[in-house]
């Protein structure tokens, strides 16, 4: 059975995506420029938020490294959520409004109950994966290592879990994948049209299948960006996060009609 026929043969209407060219990311990066330079202290100020909410994560968890891991990688999982405030910035500017921090904080009322069944899906599917790695990683004993620098060394570099390391990989990199092409419009369509979750999800898997390209680029630029900010100690997130949200927005806005 084909899930899209199974939709629309429920009588429920998609909206019709755009086929895009392969370098438009880049187009959508320099757009989430520009709308930073338009709402500076705003945009920054989410910026900060990721940047010291992540700081403050690391040192917490420095003592327990597994959880460390895969709260890093968990972060790619929920980030879509948590930007949501950036796409209202962006929505707002593209409608001529000039708003401030707070006002950018009420578009989580608005369609409140889809982003929350939402993010309960997104938070279930971290979830799942912190289970399969504390599991996984106890199995081969790297979870006995107490200090983060040298659990890293243990499993990524002294060479003897390569298999692991590599399937480990494997397996987050998928279903990121699968994260990503449920969510990359999903939560800009629930603030701009109160789309359901069911309907914003199908959408963006669409968008994904129809843009592969693409949108493949935008998920290496996203990683990437978002790993040079990890790289700074996190506060170079404050200016990366922002950026990533707002052209976030534009990715949507050109994808879907």
């Amino acid at each position: 059975m084909n899930p899209l026929s199974d939709f629309h043969a429920q009588g429920m209407s998609l909206p019709h995506i755009r086929r895009i060219a392969a370098d438009r990311p880049w187009f959508w990066l320099r757009a989430g420029w520009h709308d930073l330079r338009a709402n500076p202290l705003p945009s920054l100020a989410y910026g900060l938020l990721f940047a010291l909410g992540g700081d403050l994560i690391i040192l917490a968890l420095l003592e327990t490294p597994h959880l460390l891991t895969v709260s890093i990688s968990g972060f790619f999982l929920v980030a879509p959520l948590l930007a949501a405030g950036l796409y209202e910035l962006s929505r707002r500017t593209e409608a001529g409004e000039k708003i401030l921090f707070i006002d950018s904080l009420k578009c989580f009322a608005r369609n409140g109950q889809s982003l929350a069944l939402f993010g309960l899906i997104l938070a279930l599917i971290t979830l799942m994966w912190e289970r399969f790695s504390a599991v996984a990683f106890a199995l081969i004993g790297a979870d006995s290592t107490p200090i983060a620098s040298a659990y890293l060394n243990e499993i990524l570099f002294d060479g003897q879990h390569l298999a692991f390391t590599a399937t480990w990989f494997l397996l987050g990199s998928g279903l990121a994948l699968f994260v990503y092409a449920l969510a990359v419009v999903s939560v800009p369509l629930m603030l701009d049209r109160d789309a359901d979750v069911a309907t914003a999800m199908m959408t963006s898997l669409r968008s994904f299948m129809q843009n592969t390209g693409p949108l493949l680029l935008w998920a290496a630029l996203l990683v990437g960006l978002t790993l040079l900010g990890f790289a700074t100690l996190l506060f170079g997130l404050v200016v990366i996060m922002p950026i990533l949200g707002h052209a976030s927005w534009h990715a949507y806005r050109e994808l879907v009609e």
